[in-house]
């Protein structure tokens, strides 16, 4: 049983959810998402979405949950939007933006500039004395995730100096160096 799949998903005020065929619609104050389904029943029923699925199937069951937790995603994303933080660790690090686009120096012998989608807000905050931190904002929390991975790609905190791109609250498992 779908724990997560049975719960209903509250539509808060200023968020319309639609249904047509194996599409669902969500369109709030700070844009709109829509989302291909199958295998289950969406329905809007007074103030929330609640799916139902089929039959008992491994498939259904795994669907079941699966659209519930998109379909939340999109009206908590279109309502309040989803933020992600990333922590230039290193020494002479560095990042700016103009724009949508991202120049980050990262210890190579050039900057990485990187073109950013413009569903996604982009802020750098650089502080005296502290690392630097890239902050995304969007109402689509796969594009944000996908973003903020890609930056990291570029360097990964390794595990001796914890040196890198890293998102900020993450716990690193350090790494003992050489005994002499």
């Amino acid at each position: 049983m779908s724990r997560i799949g049975n719960s209903p998903i509250a539509i808060p005020d200023g968020v319309t959810v639609e249904v047509k065929d194996s599409m669902v619609t969500v369109k709030g104050g700070l844009g709109e998402l829509s989302q291909e389904f199958s295998g289950v029943d969406v329905k809007v029923e007074d103030g929330s979405v609640v799916l139902e699925r089929p039959s008992e199937s491994k498939e259904h069951k795994a669907k079941h949950g699966l659209y519930r937790a998109l379909i939340n995603n999109m009206v908590l994303g279109v309502s309040k939007g989803w933020t992600k933080e990333l922590e230039l660790v290193g020494v002479g690090y560095r990042a700016s933006n103009q724009g949508q686009k991202l120049d980050i120096a990262l210890g190579f012998s050039h900057n990485i500039v990187l073109d950013i989608a413009p569903e996604v807000k982009i802020e750098t905050v650089s502080e005296k004395g502290k690392n630097p931190i890239v902050k995304l904002t969007s109402h689509d929390k796969q594009l944000v995730g996908q973003v903020a991975a890609k930056i990291r790609s570029f360097r990964k905190p390794e595990p001796y100096k914890g040196k890198g791109v890293k998102f900020v609250g993450e716990i690193l498992r350090r790494k003992a160096g050489k005994s002499a």
